[in-house]
């Protein structure tokens, strides 16, 4: 037994912090090991030797700074996760393992608002599919982030809005999805999984306050306060689609009138343009015309630019974040929806706010909330849990 305050305490300490460390980065030299830690060099290199001794970290040569250092990443034996991401229309799954490497990934579509048992059917097939491809053991499975596109109730574990998702009323999507999968899931919407992902892979990388913002069939925000992501007590933190923009506009599906939504998700904006460009028309393609100099498309895609800029204005006088990654099809009109935003937050936010704030499109694409689902089981999962598993010689594999 570990008495409080004993050196057998502070040793498991010491060893639950670096794989913490290591486990959220990715990567991590010694070095950096020790700024981030506080722990002394020496100490680091001391438990770095006993973790790769007992198979729970890989030690790799690299550089850093022009000198020679060592690259220090958990083990790829240790154990695999997994994500699953339900949008509106697809479903995207990916494995990966905890040095933070992604061993498969897949996508295909899917009418999520059609049955919930429906996307749960397929998600488990595709997770097995997947799983089998890498040759890996599903007894490896550490666990599964599941992202699903609208509130989580902090309480419940429901879907908190069924104007969302009216398919889904009643699910509790982790319990549906642990019981066929026989492992821990980790859900959370997909805005905050966006916010995740490129706080770990992408445009979020290197701050620990950000604003994600994603545009689809609605407007949501993920936030990431101090590193973390910040859901409030009632999982509804980051609804900048609710925010009103004008009280006699558009009735919102929230049933409110003139929310941001209304201006700027692809239900409302699509009708604008549908008229003169056909009835198929997507968000995609009007970005794709956009960027080929169709004047309707430039004009809608900047009008949801200024819209949406208004609502990040708000975020910056609230918040202060130092950074607004747009992610979605949108991001992928670059300038055209960037500036602006840019040029909305100038004009509504606080001077000094608008000034530390840097807006940035997403680089992981379509991809973010999956790979933000990996993250999420990486967030969660317990570091004396991984240890056990690997110091202890009583102790199994990942069952």
């Amino acid at each position: 037994m570990e008495t409080p305050g004993s050196q057998t305490s502070l040793h498991r300490a010491n060893l639950e912090r670096v794989v913490r460390a290591v486990r959220m980065a990715g990567s991590l030299t010694q070095a950096e090991i020790a700024r981030g830690t506080g722990l002394s060099a020496a100490t680091v290199s001391n438990i770095v030797r006993e973790l790769k001794d007992s198979g729970t970290v890989e030690v790799t040569p690299t550089s850093a700074g022009g000198r020679r250092a060592r690259s220090v990443s958990l083990s790829g034996d240790a154990g695999i996760v997994v994500g699953v991401d339900f949008g509106h229309t697809h479903l995207r799954v990916a494995v990966g393992n905890l040095a933070h490497q992604v061993l498969a990934e897949e996508s295909e579509p899917l009418d999520v608002d059609a049955s919930s048992a429906q996307g749960f059917d397929r998600a488990e097939q595709l997770v097995n599919r997947l799983i089998e491809a890498t040759g890996i053991a599903p007894g490896k499975v550490i666990g599964v982030g599941l992202g699903v596109p609208g509130p989580i109730d902090v309480e419940s574990g429901t879907l908190g809005s069924t104007s969302i998702l009216p398919g889904w009323t009643g699910i509790n999507p982790s319990e549906e999805l642990a019981g066929r999968l026989g492992v821990p899931v980790y859900v959370d919407n997909d805005a905050n999984l966006g916010a995740l992902g490129e706080l770990v892979w992408g445009s979020g990388r290197g701050v620990r306050d950000l604003a994600y913002i994603k545009v689809a069939s609605g407007v949501g925000a993920g936030l990431v306060i101090d590193g973390s992501i910040y859901r409030g007590p009632g999982g509804t933190a980051g609804e900048i689609g609710h925010i009103t923009l004008d009280e006699s506009g558009p009735v919102c599906r929230c049933g409110n009138r003139g929310c941001l939504e209304t201006f700027a998700a692809a239900r409302y904006v699509l009708p604008l343009l549908q008229p003169s460009h056909g009835p198929d028309l997507t968000m995609e393609r009007v970005v794709q015309l956009a960027r080929e100099g169709d004047p309707g498309c430039r004009r809608v895609i900047g009008d949801v630019g200024r819209h949406i800029g208004s609502g990040v204005a708000n975020l910056c006088n609230l918040l202060n974040p130092s950074r607004v990654v747009l992610g979605g099809s949108l991001a992928e009109a670059g300038e055209l929806v960037l500036g602006p935003i840019r040029d909305s937050v100038s004009r509504y936010a606080i001077p000094s706010a608008a000034r530390q704030l840097s807006v940035l499109p997403g680089a992981l694409g379509g991809r973010a909330e999956v790979l933000g689902a990996l993250a999420l089981v990486l967030n969660e999962m317990g570091d004396s849990t991984l240890l056990e598993s690997t110091l202890s010689p009583r102790a199994p594999a990942f069952t």
